[in-house]
């Protein structure tokens, strides 16, 4: 199996091989739509209010038992 590097350079040599210009317009389109799907979301911080709530909330959870276990 090729590796990511490796991929992306083969798939670039066979696009400049492309004389079709229909699969350069759906490539072009195929690149903008996963472009989209990967930025990330806007992320804000939390103000000091909201963290110490979250606080309160799982000392709450954790005093009712409403825990869940990980395994390292």
């Amino acid at each position: 199996m090729m590796d990511i590097q490796t991929r992306k350079i083969s798939f670039i040599i066979e696009f400049l091989k492309l004389q079709n210009e229909e699969i350069i317009s759906q490539l072009e389109q195929l690149l903008k739509k996963g472009g989209k799907k990967t930025s990330s979301p806007k992320i804000y911080p939390m103000t000091l209010e909201e963290f110490n709530k979250r606080i309160d909330i799982s000392l709450e959870d954790s005093k009712k038992g409403r825990l869940t276990e990980s395994k390292s």
